[in-house]
């Protein structure tokens, strides 16, 4: 049988839904819980409801670009896995490349010739020890960190947000910066994505016009401007880069 025949299997995709399912029944715990402290904490019900609102339409954007990844990963190593992992993890391009790297170490390319039932398994080793790194920091780290921030804060709310704010805007600085100056290198200087700095760049735009002219007068869309910021630069760098 062919390696691709083998990895999509029946059995494969039932082994593989337990995480899936598990992973799902977290979020719906997650859920519960958060109900639970908004009836503890005498909350207003319609808080929770609007962060539920936010957080759905936010996560369209980058639900797309899992998708279109889950899609080209499925032809290298099979549905099952692709779906398990991009499930679990989320970050499509850290697992294309735990894939590729794995290839690579074989001496094969990605789904291309000679790439053997036994390398699809190298392949997919590469893909768990790379996720198995960041459950084993954030397992060991996790319970210090509140600690931590404690501490960085002293006790006032206030620094409490803006410290935040500030790391917020530093990671996904990082990751944009990440994204569109690759690591590789073009007529011997860093390669430049046009693809992914229009899509910043226009997802900002949208973001800032929005804040400034549109929301103001329909308060309702203040919940979606992430959201539809995000798909707006998307449009942005298929229709552009």
């Amino acid at each position: 049988m062919d390696y691709l025949q083998i990895s999509n299997l029946p059995i494969m995709w039932v082994l593989c839904s337990f995480t899936v399912i598990i992973a799902a029944l977290q979020a719906l715990l997650f859920i519960r819980t958060a109900n639970k402290a908004t009836k503890e904490c005498n909350i207003n019900p319609e808080i929770p409801k609007q962060a539920f609102r936010i957080g759905l339409v936010s996560a369209i954007g980058p639900a797309l670009g899992v998708f279109i990844v889950m899609v080209g990963l499925m032809s290298a190593i099979g549905g099952p896995m692709s779906w398990l992992r991009l499930s679990i993890i989320g970050a499509a391009p850290t697992e294309l490349a735990a894939a590729t790297n794995g290839a690579t170490a074989a001496g094969v390319t990605l789904g291309g010739e000679g790439y053997t039932l036994e390398i699809l398994a190298v392949s997919w080793f590469a893909m768990a020890l790379n996720g198995a790194g960041w459950l084993l920091v954030t397992g060991v780290a996790t319970p210090s960190l509140e600690k931590l921030r404690e501490k960085l804060s002293g006790g006032d709310s206030h620094w409490l947000g803006v410290m935040s704010a500030a790391c917020s805007i530093g990671i996904f600085g990082y990751l944009n910066i990440n994204s569109i100056i690759t690591k590789g290198f073009l007529n011997g200087g860093p390669a430049i994505s046009n693809g992914n700095l229009i899509a910043v760049v226009a997802g900002a735009v949208c973001m800032m016009i929005l804040g400034k002219f549109v929301t103001p007068k329909v308060p309702r869309l203040a919940e979606y401007s992430l959201g539809i910021s995000m798909l707006f630069g998307i449009a942005a760098a298929l229709l552009f880069a």
